[in-house]
């Protein structure tokens, strides 16, 4: 059936008119209240949001590793030496006993003199002597010194001595009779366990060959220095 033009308007009219209602009686959506608008307060400008943690709240989990304290000395280092066993190496002559630190100078002083005989009223005499080999000499120990150096006056032993008595030490048989602080702190230590700036170290008292020997003897067996706490020069001499 077709509707002639008036009634078709008429039609169209009272759709639209019915669209037109509905959509009057649809509800705006209205956004959800604001914390503001709810009244709750809002933390002050300048305190921050604290997260369960005590610090800013994070999207993600915090992954923290534990630190131990470091303590601020650094004069003195453990390092293993054999197992179950511990060394401190200690590189600040200052921790010396007085008596101790005093004759380690006088030595250093002897010896950049160049005068081997300067360190004649520090060898001790008698008992008390200070051991220059491992097995007992005669000789005068002034001389002797000169003996075994690689030049007539002495001079290399006092270089010797000098680069000795500026590494750092240890100290063995603590609490004994025997006490002693020991220079360099190389025969306290496996030489396996070096680290790259101790071979250093050692390669500044002798050479790359005289290591390698040294491994196959199993120990340092250069020059050793020992001064009791009380200040007797105990042993200069090389060997294990």
């Amino acid at each position: 059936m077709s509707l002639r033009p008036a009634a078709m308007a008429v039609v169209l009219a009272i759709v639209f008119s019915g669209s037109a209602r509905a959509l009057s009686e649809l509800k705006p959506v209205q956004p959800p209240a604001t914390d503001v608008e709810r009244g709750v307060p809002l933390p002050p400008l300048d305190e921050p949001v604290i997260g369960i943690d005590g610090g800013l709240p994070t999207p993600n989990p915090i992954i923290r590793e534990t630190q131990q304290p470091q303590s601020e000395d650094t004069s003195s280092d453990a390092v293993p030496a054999a197992e179950g066993m511990t060394v401190e190496i200690i590189t600040d002559p200052a921790q010396l006993p007085e008596s101790a630190l005093r004759m380690r100078e006088l030595i250093l002083q002897a010896a950049a003199t160049g005068d081997a005989d300067k360190l004649r009223p520090l060898l001790g005499t008698g008992p008390n002597a200070t051991q220059l080999a491992q097995g007992q000499t005669d000789a005068d120990p002034v001389e002797y010194l000169r003996s075994i150096s690689g030049d007539s006056e002495g001079q290399e032993i006092l270089a010797i001595l000098i680069d000795l008595l500026n590494t750092g030490f240890v100290r063995i048989d603590e609490g004994k009779p025997s006490e002693t602080y020991v220079w360099p702190y190389f025969v306290a230590l496996p030489l396996e366990s070096l680290t790259a700036p101790q071979r250093v170290e050692l390669l500044r008292l002798v050479t790359a060959g005289d290591v390698e020997d040294m491994k196959a003897f199993g120990a340092y067996n250069f020059y050793r220095i020992g001064i009791s706490p009380d200040g007797d020069w105990r042993f200069f001499m090389a060997g294990d």
